[in-house]
């Protein structure tokens, strides 16, 4: 248990996003899972594994894992402080390797589901969840009781795969590029966080695959853009925003010149 020692939440660390690649794949979603309260990476990429300690392991355990015997462990689960969501094919090694490098207070919960990958059909943060619309009941009430969220049956921009094409923290999230003003609307109204439609991983909709964040850090593809990570960092409030003005400043300059 000494993975559950020593970690301070109290000290804030520095706020930013981070580009990070996993052998040769810009899909950090596939091979992380990051939440406030511990951050899961897939075994057999050192170099990856550091650069989410080099930010993370000053403040929450950064354990290395596999799920089932495969190394895509963040479409494979899906997790909050509060608990981690597992398919039923982990195997009671994997799960007691978890159980012992997690905190206590982390409520890990294997899941008899048909839509395995859960990563893939569930998004959530530590108060909501959006769910793939035909998840079991079963599983439903699962994912409430063990993440201690509201669970909402949804899609994105037409998407049944919400986790595939949304990621959200406690702070805001990014979704879909296609996903309309109205649906970002009623999406941001269900989750109570500011949302925005985006890419990652130079023009990647699949946000879910290229990004992973938590209330003060976020990682995402070597390929990532200037312009996309910007906007990565403004959503997840992960930058200290300048003057409120400067935006809407620019934004007339640019309009004027039109």
């Amino acid at each position: 248990k000494a993975h559950n020692r020593g970690f301070s939440l109290t000290t804030h660390p520095t706020k930013m996003a981070t580009r990070a690649q996993f052998e040769n794949s810009d899909e950090v979603g596939v091979f992380a899972k990051l939440t406030s309260a511990y951050c899961l990476t897939a075994l057999g990429n050192a170099t990856f594994h550091s650069t989410f300690e080099a930010e993370l392991a000053d403040h929450i355990p950064v354990v290395q894992c596999q799920m089932a015997g495969t190394r895509i462990i963040g479409r494979l689960s899906v997790g909050n402080k509060n608990g981690l969501l597992l398919p039923h094919t982990v195997t009671d090694v994997e799960m007691l390797h978890l159980r012992n490098s997690l905190p206590e207070t982390v409520k890990i919960q294997r899941v008899e589901e048909r839509l395995s990958a859960l990563g893939n059909c569930i998004a959530c943060n530590d108060h909501i969840a959006l769910v793939h619309p035909e998840i079991d009941t079963e599983t439903e009430e699962i994912i409430a009781d063990t993440l201690g969220v509201e669970v909402f049956r949804q899609t994105i921009a037409g998407n049944v795969l919400v986790g595939s094409y949304c990621v959200f923290s406690n702070q805001g999230g990014m979704v879909h590029p296609m996903t309309s003003i109205e649906e970002l609307d009623e999406l941001s109204s269900l989750v109570q966080v500011p949302l925005v439609a985006g890419t990652v991983n130079r023009g990647s909709d699949v946000i879910g695959a290229g990004l992973v964040a938590n209330d003060w850090s976020a990682f995402c593809g070597l390929n990532t853009t200037a312009a996309e990570l910007s906007v990565v960092e403004r959503i997840f409030k992960l930058e200290e925003v300048g003057p409120p003005t400067a935006a809407a400043e620019l934004r007339s300059s640019l309009l004027g010149s039109a």
